[in-house]
């Protein structure tokens, strides 16, 4: 195992933030410099490492793979036990299962978790790592969210009802599907605080940026994030390339993954997982119609259009956060120049990289386009010839894994989300709605609170400030 003498530190990827512990790290999510933070080295497990994950729950793997990012703030057995409670959560005892689909064609299952998405794996874990930091500290926080449908329901599902911590959660207006929506709206805790944005999931995702930018609010409020900017999430989500790729025959196999993404930080997962010595062939960043990653893989340039909405609602996404992580280490970890790219974007609306960065990027990672035909299609002929339904997230993941298949080398295709969470996308391919797990059916009838505000900095910080006058005050 990793050795752990030298305590793990994290860094932002523009150069100029301290470096921080675990635990800061989790609570301040986004650095002080605007960039994200990143470990200053990378653990590395070697092949008998990885090869004694085989056959091991999958919360025994995950406390062993994660241990080292967490270091001494968290002792071993206190960790494991909170890895293990996060996990006990999943109606699957695999907690991220298998399903072989065809010759080298694997699917893995994330959303057997409380709000049936992948985002549980991280967010149980993370509202378990947060309480219990807050509480040791005797301290509260203030957090924020932007999601595109799944983030805001797992942290929700996560945090509620948790006295120290008040939670607000962003969502573009109209842009989530209905079922998404009522897994935010439907929860009475006290704590929780739903906003619906008139605008696009990258309005809510400047408007968040701009509130961790404001420090004079951001020390105030207390505020942390639990977005995929926070280092945390990154980390758990990083567990089950580990778990899966060791099922199909890795460290002595070399795997290759398909992610259906839109923020980029499930596929930066499986970046970290093969920095840190998982044999992982490629990385291939599956896309909808905003096709943003496609395009800077293909020539460099990094310009967001405008955002399509699309029947798959959590990849409608036009400026993903995480890219920045990955810009960082293909340019040689230079904060620097990071900086000046990240300035191009907000002055200029985008960037280039260098052929060398491009070519750094182009060694792990392919992507690929899926269009609305294609995933409606996709869902169609899967359940015709297999019997198996998936959402229209994993069926962009599924089309993008057939087009690049490699011969003899196992295909992960990463199932992002339960098909009950988008039943019309489901009946509209397949003429068959998809069975309700009792987990969902309870949301339908129960009561929304939501506050729908326009796109505007200053009416969401007054909404937040009016809220968290608690907060404020045990921290002033």
């Amino acid at each position: 195992m990793p050795d752990q003498a030298n305590e793990l530190r994290y860094v932002s990827t523009r150069g100029t933030a301290p470096a921080l512990g675990f635990e800061d790290v989790m609570l301040t999510g986004l650095a002080r410099d605007g960039g994200l933070y990143v470990p200053e080295v990378w653990p590395q497990f070697t092949t008998l490492d990885i090869e004694a994950f085989a056959g091991l729950p999958y919360a025994e793997v995950a406390a062993r793979v994660m241990e080292p990012f967490v270091g001494s703030d968290i002792p071993q057995n206190e960790f494991a036990e909170l890895v293990s409670a996060a996990y006990a959560t999943f109606s699957h005892n695999a907690v991220t299962p298998l399903i072989e689909l065809g010759p080298d064609q694997w699917l893995l299952e994330l959303f057997h978790g409380p709000t049936l998405a992948f985002k549980d794996i991280a967010m149980q874990l993370l509202a378990r790592l947060m309480d219990r930091t807050l509480q040791r500290r005797n301290a509260r926080a203030t957090i924020v969210g932007a999601t595109s449908g799944d983030t805001g329901g797992a942290a929700i599902e996560a945090f509620a009802g948790r006295e120290a911590i008040e939670i607000f959660i962003l969502h573009p207006h109209g842009r989530v599907s209905d079922v998404q929506r009522r897994q935010m709206t439907t929860s009475s805790a006290e704590n929780v605080h739903n906003i619906a944005i008139e605008g696009t999931f990258d309005d809510c995702q400047a408007l968040l940026k701009a509130l961790f930018n404001d420090l004079e609010r951001r020390d105030r409020l207390s505020l942390a994030g639990v977005n995929s900017i926070n280092w945390a999430r990154i980390m758990a989500q990083s567990v089950y390339y580990f778990v899966s790729a060791v099922a199909l025959g890795a460290p002595n196999r070399a795997v290759n993954f398909c992610v259906p993404t839109g923020n980029f930080g499930d596929v930066f997962a499986g970046y970290a997982a093969s920095r840190m010595g998982l044999p992982i062939n490629r990385l291939v960043i599956a896309t909808n119609v905003n096709d943003i990653l496609v395009r800077v893989l293909k020539s460099g340039s990094y310009q967001p259009n405008e955002v399509i909405a699309t029947s798959s609602p959590s990849m409608d996404i036009q400026v993903s956060s995480n890219f920045e992580r990955l810009i960082f280490e293909a340019a040689g970890r230079d904060g620097t120049r990071v900086c000046q790219l990240m300035d191009s974007l907000g002055q200029q609306g985008g960037f280039t990289l260098s052929e060398e960065e491009l070519s750094s990027l182009r060694g792990l990672f392919s992507a690929m386009a899926v269009d609305e035909a294609e995933v409606e299609t996709t869902i169609r002929d899967l359940a015709r010839e297999t019997g198996y339904v998936c959402d229209p997230h994993t069926a962009v993941g599924i089309a993008a894994a057939r087009r690049t298949q490699s011969e003899g080398v196992p295909m992960v295709t990463l199932s992002t989300a339960h098909p009950a969470k988008f039943p019309d996308a489901v009946e509209a391919a397949t003429g068959k709605r998809p069975d309700v797990p009792p987990r969902l059916e309870q949301r339908f009838g129960a009561e929304e609170r939501f506050t729908v505000l326009e796109n505007n900095y200053d009416l969401l910080t007054e909404f937040i400030e009016s809220r968290v006058r608690a907060v404020s005050e045990t921290t002033s």
